[in-house]
């Protein structure tokens, strides 16, 4: 029996079964969106510490609303006091 002949045989699957591609493209096309981000990294041969160059006054999130990078205080005096 063909696909689309069962989805006519049985209507009640038809927007299970477009919800299900809907998903499942959105998910595709998030992860391709993320591999191409300059965050993400694949290669571990040429960068294998890749935290290490992570620049802090770029934000790393997804979004990033109202943000400023200033230090705390209290973790400044803790730093202070241990020195």
């Amino acid at each position: 029996m063909n696909f689309f002949q069962l989805l006519m045989k049985k209507k009640e699957l038809i927007p299970l079964v477009a919800i299900t591609t809907v998903a499942a493209g959105g998910a595709s096309s998030f992860a391709i969106y993320a591999l191409g981000k300059t965050d993400v990294v694949i290669d571990r041969k040429r960068n294998p510490e890749p935290w290490e160059s992570v620049d802090p006054s770029i934000p790393q999130k997804l979004i990033t609303i109202n943000q400023e990078w200033r230090p705390i205080e209290e973790l400044q005096k803790v730093r202070r006091a241990t020195k």
